[in-house]
């Protein structure tokens, strides 16, 4: 089964992890190859984007203490001088500057780190550079969701393509037929290329994804196009 990126999303959980790095991996220097610079620049990067995310609270709060304090200047209400927001002041530890790019030279550490001849899975988890296992999706509960638009003499039916292989569809042109198949499409977004009638009518369509040759999850809720007149 597949995992998904060790590298979170959020800056949280990213300064987290490359703390997680710096902590651990004194242990394993020899055993992955890593000098004393490559340890010491990557402990440096994580040291400052925590830093920096902390000024940028610090800041955002600030900035919240200023707009309530010229709100309260503006329109008035409760309040006395006193209770003006006082300037931030430095730190008392400065942490030096490191150059932009701090995730893309953490990834080329990590993929140096995972070609080690010693490396184990046991030590990336150590180190949080393992992701965690992908989760097969549930088949049983897709259900395709069909947005059709008219563009010129053409029928569109926008869908999104989800974790299956194809969308089966089905069309009810209103000939006393019911629905019929119409395609099964690979590649959103389907064009209907029936010519569109000259006499008012409503289309129907539905749809339901397929893995393979094999029908998967729910039928879309049906979806109707005037047409003509």
């Amino acid at each position: 089964m597949s995992k998904q990126d060790y590298i979170p999303n959020d800056d949280g959980s990213l300064a987290g992890r490359l703390e997680q790095f710096a902590a651990n991996v004194g242990g394993y220097t020899t055993t992955l190859g890593l000098s004393s610079t490559d340890v010491t620049a990557q402990a440096a990067d994580a040291a400052y984007l925590r830093y920096v995310l902390t000024q940028q609270q610090r800041f955002q709060q600030a900035g919240q203490q200023w707009t309530a304090w010229k709100n309260l200047l503006r329109d008035g209400g409760t309040g006395t001088i006193a209770g003006a927001p006082v300037f931030l002041t430095p730190p008392g530890t400065a942490v030096a500057a490191v150059l932009p790019g701090i995730v893309a030279r953490f990834r080329a550490l990590v993929r140096r780190v995972k070609a080690a001849t010693n490396y184990s899975v046991a030590i990336g988890e150590a180190l949080g550079i393992e992701g965690p296992q992908s989760t097969a999706p549930d088949l049983a509960t897709l259900q395709p969701v069909l947005a059709p638009t008219v563009a010129g003499d053409r029928v569109h039916l926008d869908w999104t393509k989800s974790e299956a292989d194809s969308l089966e569809l089905l069309v009810d042109r209103g000939d006393g037929k019911g629905f019929v198949f119409l395609a099964v499409d690979t590649v959103p977004d389907y064009v209907d290329t029936a010519p569109i009638p000259a006499a008012p009518a409503v289309w129907k369509y539905k749809a339901i994804y397929r893995v393979g040759d094999e029908r998967v999850g729910q039928w879309s809720p049906v979806v109707s196009v005037p047409l003509g007149g």
